[in-house]
């Protein structure tokens, strides 16, 4: 048996004994270190997903750890190594993966939502889903791998070039790994935040934000590009304000990345889109070569992993973290510590 942090209903979690089960052939066991909580874990949190989450379920995909054992069959890897987790199992037989999309499988099982996820001691996964991480990279800092390789893909399905205009919309942690990873491609960014807390951060970052409370962002850019407008927005906060910001900052053939998770239909300015000649791609999960890039960036410092970090909680109080993220303007990354020997702790 093994700790774990279960979603049981609606703004419901607890902290139970659930199985271990030994690894199978192709399978390892790991020992979660750290794992992050993330918005799809809120959106579960919230009741949102039952669709998809079957309770009690074991939630958790932002994470970092070790291998305790090795299955049959499993080659190059051994007790000990550090390792994260890419959290995707596909079938490859869907038109999707036949056209080499195997990320976004037509039956994706999203490990941490479709099936048992990482916030317990113990966890078995596919030695295929393992990503190594150098030993000289804290393994605190190494559970926003995952968010990392969010940010990579998210830049590279917008194509962001050297020396481009970019605006953030959203200052969250996915938004501001957008725009550090951006920035590191040698773009121009700007990171559109209402939350005093995250701008501060992100200045402290070496990022420039603007508050959307006290400005007309698509005034701001007009005068920032010359009246160009932008060459690429990221739509990162989920609101329908956030997407009418997102558009209107575009300039000609300027790509808008829809990145947030908006879970109702909202009205676009479809005109602009014709009037400007504007792209829309939307940008969903990852692929490996996303994972190993993001390891980069965590590992040369590229990624401030652990300036993002706002605190560190043991597993028996990751029920408690939940209920304090949901203010989110006071808090960028909570991780849980699914070490044997955390006790204790507060929020």
């Amino acid at each position: 048996m093994t700790l774990a942090v279960r979603y049981t209903a609606a703004r419901t979690l607890d902290t139970a004994a659930v199985d271990a089960p030994a690894p199978g052939p192709g399978e390892v066991e790991l020992a979660p270190a750290y794992v992050g909580i993330c918005g799809t874990d809120l959106h579960i949190f919230h009741g949102d997903m039952d669709a998809r989450v079957t309770a009690p379920a074991v939630i958790g995909h932002e994470m970092s750890g070790r291998i305790v054992r090795v299955g049959p069959g499993v080659k190059g890897w051994q007790p000990g190594d550090a390792v994260t987790v890419m959290p995707l199992r596909w079938d490859d037989t869907c038109p999707a993966c036949r056209s080499g999309h195997q990320h976004i499988c037509q039956h994706l099982d999203f490990i941490g939502i479709d099936s048992p996820g990482a916030m317990q001691q113990r966890w078995t996964v596919p030695a295929s889903t393992l990503i190594r991480l150098p030993e000289s990279v804290p393994l605190d800092r190494a559970a926003l791998v995952e968010p990392t390789a969010v940010a990579v893909h998210d830049v590279g399905r917008a194509g962001v070039r050297n020396g481009e205009k970019v605006v953030v919309v959203g200052g969250g942690p996915v938004g501001v790994l957008i725009a550090l990873v951006a920035r590191a491609a040698g773009a121009d960014v700007r990171v559109v935040e209402p939350s005093a807390h995250r701008r501060l951060l992100a200045e402290e970052l070496g990022l420039t934000t603007w508050n959307p409370a006290g400005m007309n962002v698509s005034e701001r850019v007009r005068q920032w590009t010359a009246d160009a407008g932008a060459d690429v927005a990221f739509e990162v906060s989920g609101a329908a304000g956030g997407m009418d910001t997102a558009v209107d900052v575009l300039g000609v053939r300027g790509r808008l990345c829809l990145v947030a998770i908006h879970s109702r239909y909202r009205e676009v300015n479809l005109h602009r889109f014709f009037w400007r000649e504007l792209t829309l791609v939307g940008a969903r999960l990852y692929d490996r070569s996303d994972f190993e890039k993001a390891v980069e960036l965590v590992a040369d410092g590229t990624i401030p992993a652990d300036r993002l970090i706002s605190k560190v909680v043991p597993l028996a109080q990751a029920p408690a973290a939940f209920e304090a993220l949901e203010g989110g303007g006071d808090v960028m990354k909570i991780l849980v510590d699914c070490t044997d020997d955390a006790q204790g702790g507060t929020v």
